[in-house]
């Protein structure tokens, strides 16, 4: 099995390059040539050739104008001292519990998010003080390259989101997205073609019909015209017994409403008919554990959380097709694919296991790295996005 440990460790200052030819105060990116033809020509060398040549190459890899290349965006949770939790009980709970990283590749190291909005106060909870052994769910995905933060909780139990909360990491930007009509966890979330979607779910009570909705939000469109579309409801309330991942992967989005290796019912959305459809049989019977689709969509994987077992789905033979095994993917929580790479929390969020499935290997040569959370937290999601520009 081949292992590499780059990501395990903040990499030294990179800085030794060699002055003599290209001096770190000379703006130039290559001389003789104007900037903006010398941006054409690197914009085909490899990012971390770039970064590591000079300064003036490295710079422009984070200036706005130059195609980013991509990171790891997670969510981490403070790791929670038991004693400390109790002894300033519900108070504690008015600071954030959910911090918001990007982990660089070439630098390996981890930056902090801006801060989201303080306008309406930001409490999500991954945990509560009363409930430590209890993770609470904080959904997430990615759409069109933004983050979006949809549904969570709050101290008293109740919604923490009332409008999607999205970054986009270009741009170094939050913002708000349009009301949902009911404020709800424990619903079903995802995205199909740059077109949010959010079902079923329970709100501060639960509700029959809040249960069984389906809406929609489509990001491409102007922010003026923004809005949630009521789509065609679920049969039945079944998909609010806990927080649901709603894969978008051949213009339809796919879920069950259990996880890990229980017995499951699956849904299939169908986004251009507006219809729900019963998902194949060998599709249900190996969703085992957390998803994610990547290649625009094309391509669908799934982790076995009891075997480590990463698989990729054959929608032809309606199977599960084994990539690889690994230990290191046993209890994985969650998961997300994209340039090759799949990307799992591994289990209590103590580690981000890296596997490579771009280049066809045998399974005992798999490659694979692990990133290493900040000192203090443990991951509770991760999504794949492009870097976040620096203005110098």
């Amino acid at each position: 099995m081949e292992t590499d440990s780059q990501c395990t460790k903040k990499t030294k200052n990179n800085d030794s390059f060699d002055d003599n030819y290209y001096n770190t105060n000379d703006e130039t990116l290559i001389p003789g040539l104007p900037d903006d033809l010398a941006q054409r020509c690197l914009s085909s060398v490899s990012p971390s050739l770039l970064y590591s040549v000079c300064h003036p190459w490295r710079r422009l890899l984070y200036s706005p104008c130059f195609p980013p290349f991509f990171s790891l965006c997670a969510l981490l949770s403070p790791l929670q001292n038991p004693n400390r939790s109790r002894n300033l009980g519900e108070a504690s709970t008015h600071r954030y519990s959910i911090e918001f990283f990007c982990f660089d590749p070439l630098s390996s190291a981890w930056t902090q998010l801006p801060s989201p909005p303080q306008n309406p106060p930001l409490h999500l909870l991954h945990r509560h003080p009363s409930f430590l052994s209890r993770k609470l769910p904080i959904q997430s995905f990615t759409v069109s390259n933004h983050l979006v933060l949809i549904a969570a909780t709050t101290h008293n139990f109740s919604p923490a989101l009332s409008s999607p909360l999205v970054f986009h990491p270009e741009s170094n930007r939050w913002f708000y997205g349009p009301q949902v009509s009911t404020p709800r966890r424990w619903c079903a979330t995802g995205s199909a073609r740059g077109v949010v979607y959010i079902a079923t779910g329970v709100g501060s009570h639960y509700k029959g019909d809040v249960a069984r909705t389906m809406e929609q939000w489509d990001l491409n469109k102007r922010s003026g015209s923004w809005c949630w579309e009521n789509k065609a409801p679920l049969k039945d309330g079944r998909f609010s017994r806990e927080a649901v991942e709603a894969i978008g992967y051949k213009g339809k989005l796919y879920m069950v409403n259990v996880k890990g290796n229980a017995v499951k019912e699956g849904a299939v959305y169908n986004v251009d008919s507006d219809k729900w459809e019963e998902m194949p049989l060998g599709m249900v019977a190996g969703w085992n554990g957390p998803a994610a689709a990547a290649m625009d969509e094309e391509t669908l994987y799934v982790i076995d959380e009891m075997k480590g077992c990463l698989s990729r789905y054959d929608g032809e033979k309606d199977c599960w097709e084994k990539l690889v095994e690994l230990e290191e993917l046993k209890r994985a929580e969650q998961i997300a694919a994209r340039k090759g790479k799949i990307c799992a929390v591994a289990a209590s969020g103590e580690k981000i296991i890296v596997v490579d499935v771009e280049e066809k290997r045998a399974e005992a040569e798999a490659k694979f790295w692990e990133v290493v959370p900040p000192c203090g937290f443990e991951v509770v999601a991760v999504h794949v996005l492009p870097r976040m520009s620096r203005q110098d």
